[in-house]
């Protein structure tokens, strides 16, 4: 028999939930399906293979060749256009999310998909992918601001962590569908419908978004109680009770009210008119200045840049995003395989931990993460200094594991548990700006680092006793600087302080 928490969970999730974070969190798909859809084709795509430069050559008239002739530097320029578009997307999401509400931002970032992916599969130069990957960039970074603060506010309270690591599963399956997709596509032009594939999802997503709703919380925090309140008590389901969610909404003295006029559409339509009228201004929000100089908001601030950071500097995306070049020739089986492996391990890894953050909270996954991802670098770095090829893969794949534990889906969560509604979406900016510049550090000198240490040192793996040293610092500062967010109703609980009254 289920326990009663189970029977709870599952009156919690109701049909329309599960739509609405679907169609959200293709969002997030786009940013997984994006990251890495040239890292399997890369040779033919920048006809490095014998027969797409071959090729190339015997249609010289071609509007749309098989290939498109480019240097290391202008392909890593290319992939680097990405993260200039996320960084982007991530600054200015929060301040629209927060001025204009989640729904009309997401319909937007469907927007930059389609366009972006429409222009990478078209192109026939490389300015005109990199103007695409820039698009789908913005798409990408404002996505990753957004779709986490949605899927928190409208999560049944004690699955938000559940629900939080959805973010990440679907990146992961965005990182695998491109990855499997490469394996079988990377060959003559058929890398463009890779890309155009992109465009398909974001075209999806842009008409699923016409039948979501707008987060009750927004609504709530912009004054549309009533609304919100309906929205709400929709999404959990007729008959479960939402007076515990609405407790701290402005007008929180008439939920019983509320709740009974949902059942007297004709009264609730002459309230919701009336609240229309009378309504006050919306509660003053906090831009994305404006938390960084108020002191109430700075720790929060400093513990989700941390965590971005962290996040990147273990090193997961040197993995992600160069596995097919790092790994070739390495390993007992083909790289391109083993980079396939590698995305199914971290999908069904993050699956399984998903329940861990509301099991045994947000810092300790984190740090559990850390401990193991930094334990991994150091066993990779000897293993392939050691040239011990099975000890190489196991390590891999076990890091990739880790990473899927914490670093991978907490991060996303953390923002709308350290700081109040007014303030969420411009912490949220700031995160997932963090987590872009620290991409782009990690992208671009990545390969260069790893060259000159190799070179200059000898044989290979030498860079990722630099990620073990990352992960111990990171360590360090997730204990230190970021408190423990499960089981805190709010803010002011998180950070053990008394509500301040303006």
């Amino acid at each position: 028999m289920p326990s009663s928490g189970m029977r709870q969970c599952i009156r919690d999730v109701t049909l329309y939930l599960c739509f609405i974070v679907t169609i959200s969190t293709l969002g997030p798909l786009q940013f997984g399906y994006h990251l890495s859809e040239l890292n399997a084709p890369q040779d033919v795509l920048t006809c490095k293979s014998r027969k797409a430069a071959d090729d190339l050559a015997s249609q010289p008239d071609s509007k749309l060749p098989q290939c498109i002739p480019m240097s290391e530097a202008e392909f890593a320029f290319l992939s680097s256009m990405f993260v200039v578009g996320g960084f982007l997307g991530a600054i200015f999401a929060g301040p629209v999310s927060t001025s204009y509400g989640r729904l009309l931002s997401m319909r937007i970032t469907s927007l930059f998909f389609v366009v972006g992916a429409a222009l990478e599969c078209l192109a026939a130069t490389v300015p005109i992918m990199s103007i695409g990957r820039l698009l789908a960039g913005v798409g990408a970074g404002a996505s990753t601001v957004i779709v986490p603060l949605y899927i928190s506010e409208v999560a049944p309270p004690k699955e938000r962590g559940l629900f939080g690591s959805l973010t990440q599963v679907t990146i992961n399956v965005g990182i695998l569908l491109t990855q499997t997709l490469g394996y079988y596509l990377s060959r003559g032009s058929m890398w463009r419908i890779i890309l155009a594939i992109g465009a398909g999802i974001g075209l999806a997503q842009g008409f699923g978004l016409c039948f979501v709703p707008e987060s009750p919380a927004w609504l709530a925090a912009n004054k549309n109680s009533q609304r919100a309140v309906r929205t709400l008590q929709r999404i959990r389901g007729a008959d479960n009770s939402i007076a515990d969610e609405i407790e701290n909404w402005p007008d929180a003295k008439s939920t019983d009210e509320d709740e009974r006029l949902l059942h007297d559409p004709e009264s609730l339509a002459r309230r919701e008119s009336t609240t229309s009228r009378t309504s006050a201004k919306p509660t003053a929000q906090v831009g994305f200045f404006g938390v960084i100089r108020d002191p109430l908001y700075r720790p929060a601030i400093i513990a989700v840049i941390g965590i971005m950071f962290a996040q990147q500097f273990c090193g997961v995306n040197t993995i992600m995003m160069y596995s097919v070049s790092l790994l070739d020739g390495l390993l007992p089986i083909k790289s391109s395989i083993l980079t396939i492996m590698i995305s199914l391990v971290n999908l069904i890894t993050t699956i399984a931990c998903a329940p861990l953050a509301d099991k045994i909270g947000r810092k300790a996954c984190l740090l559990l993460s850390i401990a193991g991802m930094g334990s991994m670098s150091l066993c990779l770095a000897l293993s392939l200094r050691w040239e011990i090829k099975i000890l190489s893969a196991i390590s891999v794949i076990t890091f990739v594991a880790f990473f899927a534990t914490g670093l991978g889906p907490v991060p996303f969560m953390m923002a709308s548990e350290l700081v109040g509604q007014e303030a969420v979406g411009a912490t949220q900016s700031w995160s997932l700006a963090a987590n872009y510049a620290a991409t782009f550090i990690v992208a671009q000198s990545f390969p260069i680092i790893n060259t000159k240490l190799n070179r200059e040192l000898g044989g290979t793996g030498w860079v990722f006793f630099i990620f073990a040293a990352l992960a111990l610092l990171s360590f360090l500062f997730v204990s230190w600087r970021v408190p423990e967010t499960r089981g805190k109703k709010d803010a002011d609980e998180v950070w053990g302080r008394t509500r301040r009254v303006d």
